[in-house]
Parts: structure tokens; C-alpha cells; sequence
């Protein structure tokens, strides 16, 4: 979070773009990772980074998962299984799961 005195190095009036200032704003999203462009003192857009984006949308699916997980463990009429349970129940082996391509269990 930015501190409100900073708020002003971060707005880009969207008469840079029009002056041409198009690569020197994209510069500065990519040092400082974000901007507000501001068209008649109202914020139109928010320019971000793609490493931002990155770890905003991680961070949201982050979320997610994580409700998603309290939601399913709060269910007690659930029974939770181990993954030699799991491997039994759907007769899957460890050969099985050798042979999945780029598999990732967590």
C-alpha cells in the first residue's frame, strides 16, 4: 500500500499518452510496478506491471483456495481420506502416477 503523501508520483494524466510519453510510462510501471491514469481528475484506468498482475491473481487464487479448503474441512459429515486411501479406493498406483506429465500434488 502506498502512503497518501506518494499518491501523486504515481497518477499519470492521460495527457502524457497524447504528447507521445507512451514508452516513458510504461517504464515507470515496470519500475514501480503500477500507475493511475487520471482524465479529468478522475481515474480511468490503472496501468500494472505484469509481474504485479503475476502476484495479484496468485494471491487471489490464493484466496480462493484457502476458502475453499475451510469450507470443505468444516463439512464433519465428510470423511477425509489419506492418499494411500485415495490410491486404493480408485485402484491407482504409484507406476500410475509416474507416468502423468507434469503432475503436481500438494
Amino acid at each position: 500500500m502506498i502512503a497518501m503523501h506518494h499518491i501523486n508520483e504515481h497518477i499519470v494524466p492521460i495527457t502524457r499518452f497524447n504528447k507521445g510519453e507512451a514508452n516513458k510510462i510504461f517504464d515507470e510501471v515496470s519500475r514501480d510496478g503500477f500507475r493511475y491514469v487520471v482524465k479529468n481528475n478522475q481515474v480511468k484506468c490503472i496501468l500494472i506491471s505484469p509481474e504485479a498482475y503475476d502476484k495479484l491473481i496468485d494471491e487471489i487464487e490464493d484466496y480462493y483456495d484457502s476458502k475453499w479448503a475451510e469450507e470443505r474441512l468444516s463439512h464433519s459429515d465428510e470423511q477425509l481420506l489419506s492418499m494411500d486411501e485415495m490410491a486404493g479406493k480408485y485402484n491407482i498406483s504409484e507406476k500410475d502416477l509416474e507416468n502423468i506429465p507434469d503432475a503436481e500434488i500438494e
